[in-house]
């Protein structure tokens, strides 16, 4: 069954009368299920929110929804015995990218992002790549690919700044007769290569929640300007600056865009007072299920 005709498995909206609302329990659902499951859609009735509050999760599917890393629907990782791994790379990559987009606006006058690359190895990219690899791991493609690559940018960035090593930015200033542009315009091209990338996965969003079709709506403009800013080059041969702070605020709302579907992800009944609203898309599979819409009516 789908989610269009359940629309209370969704975990930003409190579920609809007669599945367990106001400690009320429907007992065609108990006849589904084991005792244990059947305990825990009484708790659940009792606390009256949460994905799978008041359903058998071995036959639904979950809605769309930025805070598992997932734009479609897939199954429920409930019976498996991981826990969601999204929340951590999305708080890892916003992390490092709310540190080097302060930068790039030149925030405390520090013009050299030298101490991104710390975070760049440890954090946006080794545990990054380890979420994206337990996305894997629980059947998530969508989160795989986009946490996996995400991490794999942060390793290369900092492969890229970090000082002796490979010295990529020294050779290529070198090759340029100690000027800066042949660095800046490979940059440039290293940037707008992720600016494609990340327009792929856009489009994999637009199905999905406003939360998490803004977070890579952010971090597309953040790239596209970055690249330009790059490749675009000032009266002395340098990165054009203002366009660089644009990409660079731009990066700062990706991070506390990719902080907030974090948020959604990591809270619930257990740990929250509340729930993180994601807002749905109105033609999204969820939000046809608000407006009541049938199969036959959504084709």
């Amino acid at each position: 069954m789908s989610t269009e005709h359940n629309p209370a498995i969704e975990k930003d909206i409190s579920p609809s009368p007669g599945n367990g609302v106001n400690g009320t329990y429907d007992n065609t659902i108990a006849s589904q299920m084991t005792r244990e499951e059947e305990n825990v859609a009484r708790a659940a009735a009792r606390f009256g929110y949460g994905p799978l509050s008041h359903v058998n999760t071995k036959e639904y599917n979950l809605p769309p929804f930025g805070g598992e890393f997932q734009p479609g629907l897939y199954k429920s990782v409930e019976k498996r015995k991981f826990a969601n791994p999204a929340p951590l790379g999305l708080c890892a990559f916003a992390l490092t990218t709310f540190v080097l987009s302060c930068i790039n606006m030149g925030a405390r006058d520090i013009t050299a992002p030298n101490i991104v690359v710390a975070l760049a190895f440890g954090y946006g990219g080794l545990v990054q790549l380890l979420a994206g690899m337990w996305e894997m791991a629980v059947g998530n493609t969508f989160g795989a690919t986009a946490l996996s690559s995400y991490g794999g940018f942060w390793l290369s960035f900092a492969i890229v700044l970090t000082p002796g090593g490979f010295n990529i930015e020294g050779l290529l200033i070198q090759a340029d007769g100690n000027g800066a542009s042949m660095f800046a315009n490979s940059f440039g091209l290293f940037l707008m290569g992720w600016f494609i990338f990340t327009t792929i996965l856009l489009f994999c969003t637009l199905r999905s929640t406003v939360a998490f079709f803004l977070l890579f709506f952010f971090l597309d403009l953040a790239f596209l300007l970055l690249g330009i800013g790059y490749l675009l080059h000032d009266a002395k041969g340098k990165p054009s600056t203002p366009i660089i702070k644009a990409g660079g605020f731009f990066g700062l709302m990706a991070a506390f865009t990719a902080w907030y579907n974090a948020l959604a992800g990591i809270a619930d009944s257990s740990n929250s007072f509340f729930v993180i609203p994601v807002a749905h898309f109105p033609w999204s599979p969820t939000g046809q299920a608000r407006r009541g819409k049938t199969e036959r009516e959504t084709v």
